[in-house]
């Protein structure tokens, strides 16, 4: 009878949880993952990818304190501008994209820090190399547009070495490397609220 008590207690508890969540997708249409590296050391290169997918889950709707978060990035669809530069980051030498088409983050954790401004940690993994990362994002705020939806939106930045990745291709010249190992992110995110 105490087991059976316990039990309802639980589904109830588990419950109230699952009504307190409010999920969001990535608005894909009003997205973008991008990156920046060094190029011959004396400029930078920035790419992006097309594809991809997110959601959220968080308690409120204008507060994303120990919001849930996920997205895949299809590897594949690398865009730099250049066909030739987007097919060696595609091959064995980069990302490897037959072998390891997706590239995906995990959320750990997602602490206010100050107005508007959150720290974002999770598990990301490429080439099957799951390493932390602490990200910096920033809430611009949430609206409902003219169809009714709600969104949110935001900007998150952070860096990565790519090394840690296995993303080892390298080349000197007598600046230094052909391409910089330090690889900076910025992700600007539109969420829509699940009706």
């Amino acid at each position: 009878m105490k087991s059976l008590k316990s039990l309802v207690i639980f589904s109830l508890l588990l419950t109230s949880l699952s009504f307190g969540q409010t999920k969001w997708s990535f608005d894909v249409a009003h997205s973008s993952i991008q990156f920046h590296v060094k190029h011959l050391v004396i400029s930078e290169v920035t790419g992006g990818f097309k594809e991809f997918e997110g959601s959220v889950d968080s308690k409120k709707n204008d507060d994303f304190s120990g919001a849930k978060i996920n997205f895949t990035v299809k590897t594949a669809s690398v865009n730099t501008e250049n066909s030739k530069r987007d097919e060696h980051l595609k091959s064995e030498e980069f990302f490897s994209s037959e072998k390891f088409p997706l590239m995906k983050f995990e959320g750990k954790s997602m602490t206010k820090v100050g107005k508007n401004k959150y720290s974002l940690v999770g598990n990301l993994t490429i080439r099957e190399v799951t390493k932390e990362v602490k990200l910096d994002v920033v809430y611009n705020g949430t609206v409902n547009d003219s169809w009714g939806n709600t969104k949110s939106g935001f900007k998150i930045t952070g860096q990565l070495n790519r090394f840690d990745y296995n993303l080892k291709w390298n080349m000197l010249v007598e600046a230094g490397s052909v391409v910089g190992k330090e690889v900076r992110l910025e992700c600007n995110v539109e969420l829509q609220k699940a009706k």
